[in-house]
């Protein structure tokens, strides 16, 4: 079924404001294309994973923070089962109906994400309506911030409100990891989607992939900033390298299971059994298994430093990942090692470090509030003269997952 507006003028898809007046913006959109006001608000956010990089689909351990930018979802029930879309990133619509052969969209890549939970949540036996949605997000797209796992999880939280369902937290998070994995193709672990869902402002949050237990770690609220570089560089996270690394890791576990029985995943290896294993297995399946048994001892490490107040600790050990996953893992780029590089030269970086699945997007790196003010006026101007690329810099708080937001 087709919009009855394919696309918006200018005035309404520039959205340099914040706040409120971005909320404004998406019902106005809202109401230009479906004719009526919208019921209710989503928003989930991005994520920064702090450090635990590529343990995820490991079982292993994770410490993201939700950060303050997000995909926001203006959204209005239907009785049927039509889903109407309008992206004002793209200036495009997309239109589907629910049920058991909701087809991939060519045209209109950004709805498969919305599709792919709508098939996914029907699939398991959810009775979901049709609803009209307008999305904006915020959250730079091929950055290693997460839009995609905030996009799948505002989706499936439009989809639990405008039903009148209830889905609990970890399975509405597992059902949003399947419709990366399963309708977009990505073998994403969980937790993109788990923080974008249960963030919680000021703190970080320590997950266990395996048993999904999770503690929440209270970041440092005075004195020190964390600030996320994005080199510019894209990422295609459904690229062959980000699924051959984890083909790796489990010829891995196949391997080194005919030495320790019982071995499910590459969490449950020691790092002083695989050090005595490491030889027999081929060099480069050795390498990749190695970043991701010292990075989750890293992890855990990280996540005792923060509790204790010892962030020169845990910014030694957000170094350490980096060049791990440089050496070992080879998920780096040019650009985000010179990134950390000069992150690293200013006074009062603690530690830097790429975050996300790698080959372009971000870095992560903990300063001392002073720090904030010369980081961001020498690290962007010497990038931008040795690369030619833009940069961007944003400096976060943790916030809190997804929430919804009744319109009058």
């Amino acid at each position: 079924m087709p919009l009855r507006s394919p696309s918006l003028p200018e005035s309404l898809l520039s959205f340099e404001q914040k706040g409120a007046d971005k909320v404004v913006d998406i019902e106005a959109a809202f109401r230009k294309l479906f004719e009526g006001n919208p019921c209710f608000l989503v928003r989930a956010p991005g994520r920064v994973n702090l450090i635990g990089e590529h343990t995820d689909y490991n079982d292993g351990y994770v410490l993201p923070m939700a950060i303050d930018k997000s995909i926001v979802m203006a959204v209005r029930p239907r009785d049927d089962n039509v889903v109407r879309l309008f992206s004002m990133n793209f200036n495009q619509s997309s239109s589907f109906e629910i049920g058991e052969d909701i087809p991939r969209s060519d045209d209109a890549p950004w709805s498969n994400y919305v599709r792919g939970v709508a098939k996914v949540l029907f699939a398991s036996g959810y009775r979901i309506k049709g609803m009209d949605a307008v999305i904006y997000g915020d959250i730079p797209i091929g950055s290693g911030l997460s839009s995609s796992a905030a996009m799948e999880v505002c989706a499936a939280t439009a989809f639990e409100i405008s039903s009148g369902l209830r889905i609990e937290d970890i399975e509405l998070i597992r059902l949003s990891q399947r419709a990366e994995n399963e309708f977009v193709g990505v073998r994403c672990g969980i937790m993109d989607q788990f923080i974008s869902r249960l963030g919680r402002r000021g703190h970080a949050l320590l997950i266990d992939c395996r048993t999904l237990s999770h503690r929440y770690i209270r970041m440092p609220d005075i004195g020190y900033e964390v600030v996320v570089f994005y080199t510019g560089v894209k990422r295609a996270l459904s690229s062959s390298e980000y699924n051959t690394r984890r083909a790796q890791c489990e010829e891995g576990v196949s391997l080194i299971s005919g030495y320790l029985p019982g071995i499910k995943a590459l969490r449950d290896v020691g790092l002083q059994d695989f050090l005595e294993l490491k030889e027999k297995l081929p060099p480069l399946v050795a390498m990749r298994c190695e970043h991701v048994i010292r990075e989750n001892e890293r992890t855990l490490k990280a996540a005792e430093a923060l509790e204790m107040g010892d962030i020169q600790l845990f910014g030694r050990l957000m170094v350490e990942s980096h060049e791990s996953l440089r050496d070992l893992y080879e998920v780096s780029s040019r650009e985000l090692d010179l990134a950390v590089e000069l992150a690293m030269g200013v006074e009062g970086v603690l530690g830097s470090r790429m975050t996300g699945a790698g080959f372009g997007g971000c870095t992560v790196t903990i300063m001392r509030s002073e720090s904030v003010e010369e980081f961001m006026r020498k690290v962007p101007e010497e990038y931008r003269r040795r690369t030619g690329i833009e940069p961007a810099v944003y400096p976060f708080k943790p916030e809190d997952g997804a929430r919804v937001e009744k319109l009058s």
